[in-house]
């Protein structure tokens, strides 16, 4: 009889597993094969709000948003390359474009300018983006410490209080989106990138919980989270920082993420990096963590390498 039980209970676990798998791979050809042809500006409003917005995943959504028609509001530090990445969108896909240069690590000094500059834009779309890094894989006591400030308040603050700024007009209009752009670290803690990775895991939840709050007011939060894509967050390690069949570029990326939005609550936002997150996830969490820090090991050596054939060639060039 007991065997009977244990034979039932395992059917029932296999079978649930069988049945996760398949749901997985069906919802993977609804986003990026089947898809649907979501008219965004129609659906949540004809102004976007882009952070981090002059560089790699920002500067594409920028562009992909406004492929499709949707005037941009370009939020980013340096006021040299918002101008050319606004003349640059708007040349490329007649919208307007509006920039507020703004450092998004003031914390509340930043948040009250942007405050100020929206007011009398209706945003249909926010995309928190912006963020930090370390320069290189690192121990926490190796991380200077306004770095660390600055990571904690672009990727946790920042998200937080502009999400507070827009849901007020998105309740009122009864429709908007939040797309909150994490990273594929979210999925277990990441020695040498331990501060980032748990930042991320911050979005997710966040993200998670406030589309619960605020479905009954039609607004649609996303949560993204990319494996790595070619942008210069990635300087690095030659290996994640090239573009490959693993590693979009962020044109790629962003054209793919884009085209979920409105399909799916939540994503990697481009079908390799669901392949990967699929099988790493099959892996339990110890081993996934153990695995990541020899990866983040690598990748450390080859910045500390490459570091140091750069000051050789330079005593080099002064001898």
């Amino acid at each position: 009889m007991l065997i009977l039980l244990f034979a039932a209970i395992g059917s029932i676990v296999v079978g649930i597993a069988i049945i996760h798998v398949l749901w997985k791979l069906i919802d993977g050809l609804r986003i990026h094969v089947i898809g649907q042809n979501v008219d965004l500006k129609e659906k949540f409003g004809s102004w976007a709000v882009v952070t981090g917005s002059t560089d790699g995943i920002g500067q594409a959504y920028a562009h992909e948003l406004a492929r499709r028609g949707i005037n941009i509001i370009l939020i980013s530090r340096t006021l040299d390359k918002l101008n050319k990445t606004a003349k640059d969108v708007e040349s490329a896909h007649g919208v307007k474009t509006k920039i507020i240069a703004v450092d998004m690590s003031e914390g509340k000094a930043a948040i009250d300018k942007i405050k100020t500059e929206l007011e009398g834009f209706t945003i249909g779309i926010l995309v928190n983006n912006v963020g930090a890094n370390y320069t290189y894989p690192m121990y926490l006591d190796e991380i200077p410490e306004k770095d660390l400030w600055n990571l904690i308040n672009l990727n946790i603050a920042t998200t937080t209080m502009l999400t507070k700024l827009v849901l007020p007009q998105m309740k009122e209009r009864r429709k908007g989106a939040i797309v909150n752009v994490s990273s594929s670290s979210e999925g277990q803690p990441w020695p040498l990138f331990t501060v980032y990775a748990a930042s991320k895991i911050y979005i997710k939840y966040f993200s998670d919980a406030l589309r619960i709050e605020y479905q009954q007011h039609g607004i649609t939060v996303q949560h993204i989270a990319p494996a790595f894509v070619s942008t210069k967050m990635n300087d690095f390690s030659f290996r994640v920082r090239n573009k490959s069949f693993f590693v979009p570029d962020a044109t790629q990326y962003a054209r793919s993420a884009v085209s979920t939005l409105g399909v799916t609550d939540s994503s990697t936002g481009f079908w390799v990096h669901g392949i990967q997150r699929f099988f790493t996830n099959l892996c339990p969490l110890y081993l996934r963590v153990q695995i990541g820090c020899i990866m983040n090991k690598t990748f450390r050596e080859d910045y500390l390498s490459q570091k140091g054939k750069e000051e050789a060639n330079s005593c080099q060039k002064k001898d």
